[in-house]
């Protein structure tokens, strides 16, 4: 897995990123727009064989910089990103909610 070339790309519709390897979907993020300055995270999901990497990190980090370049504060209601958001201060300039 380490010599793996992980991808990440933006949903047509704009609202997820997926992480792709070798042409397969690994992993996959979601989110909502509210209002004009807000984002929700409300799902995230990996492929076992990818969890123990930076996989759904690397998504949350999507979602954040993408949050960022739209002046945008973002809320996780998924679990992972929530632990990604509480674990890594990285996440405290588009961090909504400061739960840290």
């Amino acid at each position: 897995m380490a010599d793996d070339k992980i991808t990440y790309d933006i949903f047509p519709d704009g609202l997820g990123f997926w992480a792709n390897c070798d042409g397969n979907h690994v992993g996959e993020i979601t989110f909502v727009r509210v209002g004009g300055d807000k984002m929700i995270i409300d799902y995230t999901a990996v492929a076992e064989k990818y969890r123990n990497g930076s996989v759904g990190l690397n998504l949350v980090r999507c979602v954040a910089a993408l949050a960022r370049t739209q002046h945008r504060k973002v809320i996780t209601l998924c679990p992972f990103a929530t632990a990604m958001f509480s674990r890594y201060p990285e996440f405290d300039d588009v961090r909504l909610l400061h739960t840290r």
